[in-house]
């Protein structure tokens, strides 16, 4: 049983990228499958396709790689907010990831958005966690 679905997903690509796996395979969820968009709208996936089955369904994921070096293009992935210790955000407290070169993916009222956009949209929330 995994009590933390969001760090398993994360630890998930993390390995895969790690060990240059071309695809990973991910239980899917609404907070899963609103991480991965956001993931591919920003660059750090190559594609996803999401397989609705009768009870969960599944998220494949394609993920990236620099053409030149071979190296994965997500860094590092890291779980900010956990069950035991969540980590929350104003507007105007949100972090930046690098020095903004890395995005922090926030859960907030409004849906689940970069940190970049939930200050231009005013709005606060659980920080998930940095990509870079």
């Amino acid at each position: 049983m995994v009590t933390d679905p969001i760090a398993d997903y994360l630890t998930r690509i993390r390995n895969a990228s790690r060990a240059g796996h071309r695809v990973v395979e991910i239980p899917a969820s609404n907070l899963k499958k609103e991480v991965t968009k956001i993931l591919f709208d920003q660059g750090y996936i190559l594609s996803y396709k999401i397989e609705e089955n009768k009870v969960q369904g599944m998220i494949k994921i394609a993920l990236k790689y620099d053409r030149l070096t071979k190296e994965p293009v997500i860094r590092k992935i890291q779980r900010i907010s956990t069950p035991g210790l969540r980590k929350y955000a104003s507007s105007g407290d949100m972090p930046r990831v690098l020095n903004g070169l890395g995005i922090a993916i926030v859960s907030t009222s409004h849906g689940v958005m970069t940190s970049k956009q939930a200050q231009r949209d005013n709005v606060g929330g659980e920080v998930l966690c940095y990509v870079y």
